[in-house]
């Protein structure tokens, strides 16, 4: 113990003895063949090295020792465990644990964000990777805390769940604060347009640190991609700015790598412009009492979800689930949740066009797919897909531009419709769900019916895995990709978190039948809680001018009329049928949030001249619904309704052609019961 070298020998034991310094392989008479520093090397070198040192090294459990040091137990012990001759030959031996680290690799690196470099990326490991060393920004930073929860999760299930997060690069924050700060991008007046703040920042030169990463990590990227926003305030509880900025889709399949990179970092910018645009500008200033402040941006690069299809690329489903449902109906509970769902693109959903709506709980109930002409009237009829051949090489302005709408019956032979459409045959005015001959409608019946994939059950786990983490109800996005060879084996990755405000607060609200008997507005389907008191102005539109192919004219003259109370400092009740805020005029009036920027109250009617399921997972209603903005439907034709000769009956501040501004003596008193959705509009 005096010796004096005794401190070194030590060290070197634990280093070549018990495994704690590199691995270094040797033939028997050892001369070294190889070194490996990390698990990623040690894989590359097992495949590579002689056949003596491999079995000179298994024979002796050196292997076993070197992964016992870096605290894997369980494989250490299983290695430990084999014995040479326990395989058929030392190939054989050699694929078992090649195959044996490339899986311990993958599970040691789920749920981890790493930081990307060149030297050490490894795509088909690391699947969540950031460049900067600032914040993720809100989506980003939800999806690497559900990243976390579900690896933990799926170590606890012990075989694992098959739920997969797409491969996900973050740029950080500080590489949009160094962009705006070297190009002076930092203010903009309200009178320049969304498009001549995106022709600045296209102008605009990346810093060269981040433009040398990106260079990088595109170089080993393949197949289509999205750029999507993470701004710092994205995703938040009750300012969630759920799809206010800009999302891009490329291909990524240019011959030419850099006409492939400049679209690439076209994206990037414009994603970073959509901070100045019209829209967040006014929704900051809503909910920061009149102040506009420009949010922070960090970037997300994923790997697309879906597979190709002749000339497009999509996923076979995605959608959107929530486990609160604000318009539960028989035998549903608010907290079984619901989500909703369509063919290719979930921009179908978030926009408000058509998709289907079930619950996770009872994935067979589809109330609206009661009869043979509900299914027919409500069954998606378009989708959203990605354009991989002759697509513009310069990538436009708008977002989503190269996504095409396509019709059903064009992509009846594609797999994705065979399998999830039933067909409709007219002679007998029935549906198979066989998909036998007839037109093809999209029912999603093997799925929700016949189970051939557990879609429900694989939306019930994550929405559970999503709620415990974050301590409240949870929205998530997701999409599917099909097994062709086997469907019930296909895919399903989780896209995106985000918490809920269910609108139920602590305060008691009572309606009582003499409220009930007097009121203007009674509504069986109210979202939000409390007693408002400080509306007069309310803006309709007339129901004897609508006209459901006016409605981009309507929102256009809700738009004046919004800019002109908002400048008075004015909020206001607004009414008018169908969704508000959805892509598809057919279905309601496509206000985006400036259009209404100043709304202190909705109503959303639902009659014959506007056929639509209440609006519930689009962005525009998330951001409704957690601004605690009351958003009532009302069915006309049932116990609910609406006064329109009371309406008439006030002052008339400004008539347009389709849309009235009407202003009351006195405000009118909203009570809304959140426990029960019931709600009554008072006059004052």
């Amino acid at each position: 113990k005096h010796a004096p070298a005794l401190a070194g020998e030590i060290h070197e034991f634990f280093l070549h003895h018990l495994g704690f310094g590199d691995f270094v392989f040797r033939r028997p008479d050892g001369t070294v063949v190889g070194w490996a520093d990390n698990l990623r090397s040690f894989e590359e070198k097992i495949a590579v090295i002689p056949e003596e040192s491999l079995l000179y090294h298994a024979s002796r459990n050196h292997f076993s020792n070197w992964i016992m040091a870096r605290s894997e137990v369980d494989v250490a012990s299983r290695l430990h465990s084999l014995r040479v001759t326990d395989f058929a030959s030392p190939q054989a031996m050699r694929s078992f644990l090649a195959d044996t680290i490339h899986r311990l690799r993958i599970r040691r690196q789920k749920g981890i964000v790493a930081q990307f470099s060149q030297k050490d990326f490894d795509g088909e490991i690391m699947d969540f990777v950031k460049i900067g060393k600032g914040s993720l920004g809100g989506k980003a930073r939800g999806m690497a805390f559900m990243a976390n929860q579900l690896a933990a999760a799926q170590q606890l299930a012990g075989l694992g769940v098959p739920i997969r997060l797409p491969r996900t690069m973050v740029i950080a924050v500080d590489g949009y604060e160094a962009f705006v700060a070297e190009n002076n991008l930092q203010t903009f007046s309200d009178a320049e347009s969304d498009a001549e703040i995106a022709a600045r920042f296209l102008a605009a030169s990346l810093p060269a640190w981040l433009l040398a990463q990106l260079q990088d990590y595109l170089g080993q990227a393949s197949g289509p991609l999205s750029i999507r926003s993470s701004s710092l305030q994205e995703d938040a509880q009750f300012k969630p700015y759920a799809g206010l900025y800009s999302t891009y889709m490329l291909p990524n399949n240019h011959p030419d790598f850099a006409v492939r990179l400049a679209q690439f970092l076209a994206a990037v910018k414009l994603v970073y412009a959509s901070t100045c645009f019209a829209g967040p500008r006014a929704y900051s200033r809503r909910i920061q009492s009149g102040r506009s402040s420009t949010d922070r941006m960090a970037v997300i690069v994923q790997q697309l979800v879906g597979s190709c299809y002749g000339d497009y690329f999509y996923p076979a489903l995605a959608g959107v689930a929530q486990s609160h449902n604000f318009y539960p109906v028989t035998p549903m509970q608010p907290e079984d949740g619901v989500a909703h769902i369509a063919l290719g693109f979930g921009r179908t959903v978030v926009e408000g066009e058509r998709s289907l709506r079930f619950c996770p709980r009872y994935p067979e109930v589809l109330p609206h797919f009661s009869t043979v002409d509900d299914v027919l009237a409500n069954a998606q009829r378009f989708f959203y897909a990605l354009r991989m051949k002759d697509y513009p090489l310069e990538l436009a302005f708008q977002p989503g531009s190269n996504l095409v709408s396509r019709e059903i019956s064009e992509a009846a032979d594609e797999l994705p419709v065979q399998l999830l459409s039933s067909s409709y045959i007219a002679e007998e005015h029935r549906i198979r769900d066989s998909g036998q001959g007839g037109v093809k409608i999209l029912t999603f019946a093997r799925i929700l019916k016949y189970q051939l994939f557990p879609l429900a059950r694989y939306i019930n786990e994550v929405l559970e895995i999503g709620r415990r983490g974050m301590g409240c109800p949870v929205e998530i996005e997701f999409a599917v990709n099909l097994d062709p060879a086997d469907p019930g084996q296909s895919e399903f990755y989780f896209l995106q978190l985000r918490p809920m405000a269910t609108g139920a607060g602590d305060s008691e609200v009572r309606i009582n039948d003499e409220e009930m008997a007097r009121a203007f507005c009674v509504s069986s389907q109210g979202l939000g809680h409390g007693r408002i008191a400080t509306i007069s102005d309310i803006v309709y539109v007339d129901p004897g001018e609508f006209a459901a192919a006016c409605t981009r004219e309507i929102a256009r003259e809700i738009s004046r009329l919004n800019r002109q109370l908002q400048a008075e400092g004015r909020t206001y009740l607004l009414a008018g049928p169908g969704r508000w805020g959805s892509a598809d005029r057919w279905l309601g009036i496509p206000v985006q949030w400036q259009d209404i920027s100043a709304v202190g109250a909705m109503i959303e009617l639902r009659n014959d001249k506007i056929k639509a399921e209440p609006s519930q997972g689009t962005h525009f209603f998330h951001n409704i619904s957690s601004m605690g903005i009351p958003y009532i439907t009302v069915s006309e034709g049932t116990a609910d309704r609406l006064d329109w000769q009371w309406l008439e009956q006030q002052r008339l501040v400004k008539g347009l052609q389709y849309v009235r501004h009407v202003r009351c003596a006195r405000p009118i008193i909203i009570k809304i019961d959140g426990r029960n959705g019931r709600c009554v509009m008072l006059k004052g």
